[in-house]
């Protein structure tokens, strides 16, 4: 199976692209980031994770095996080097119109190769008065693929969360946005780091910040 993208292939690439995806029922994803399983890689207990990978055969989803996600230490310095394996996403989810439309909007935006593995990556960061939740605990980082969709399904009692994309890591960045619910974010992986900045919750209780993160190839084993 193909897994990533030739150089050639990437001539065409953007660099990034920023949309509003208005078209996409976010009420009915909204539930499935309620159980999500906590990241056991990432101390705090803050952050909840499931992880499947797909390809794309016309307007249909594909689901794969199973895979552990790896990433080396140059690109993830917290927790690089290590097999990690996350509980799939919810098939009730992955049944969803709405999930669907969403990967094939990545895929489509990207122009990916039919046989391009896609992971998809559904996360949730929470925080409280006394913890605050931190999206990007590795800082400033590429994650090793060809390209990266964040796509924004909620926001709960925070403030922060804003996501940051440099050319360089001790530069400004180029973009910084806070994604809203029905936002999607686009970046080509070779071109820019990226970061999203802690959140805080903005009234007593927790506050949660859940989206998709879905990556070509996929980085699963």
């Amino acid at each position: 199976m193909k897994t990533a993208l030739t150089s050639r292939e990437l001539d065409y690439a953007f660099m990034f692209t920023f949309k509003k995806v208005n078209s996409l029922d976010l009420e009915a994803l909204k539930p499935f980031f309620d159980d999500l399983p906590v990241d056991p890689y990432i101390k705090g207990n803050y952050r909840l994770r499931r992880l499947s990978r797909f390809s794309v055969a016309g307007n249909e989803l594909i689901k794969l095996p199973h895979g552990y996600l790896f990433q080396s230490k140059e690109y993830n310095p917290l927790v690089g080097d290590i097999k990690r394996e996350f509980e799939e996403i919810d098939d009730r989810t992955i049944e969803l119109d709405v999930f669907r439309k969403m990967v094939l909007a990545f895929s489509d935006s990207c122009k990916l190769h039919p046989e391009v593995e896609i992971g998809v990556h559904q996360i949730r960061t929470t925080c409280s008065p006394n913890n605050y939740g931190n999206p990007a605990p590795e800082g400033i980082h590429r994650d090793g693929t060809d390209f990266i969709g964040i796509f924004s399904v909620g926001r709960q009692n925070i403030e922060g969360g804003e996501t940051h994309l440099y050319t360089a890591k001790k530069e400004k960045p180029a973009f910084k946005k806070i994604l809203h619910p029905g936002e999607l974010l686009l970046v080509n992986d070779h071109e820019f780091y990226h970061f999203t900045t802690p959140i805080k919750p903005v009234s007593e209780g927790v506050g949660t910040r859940d989206v998709f993160v879905l990556t070509c190839p996929s980085l699963l084993t």
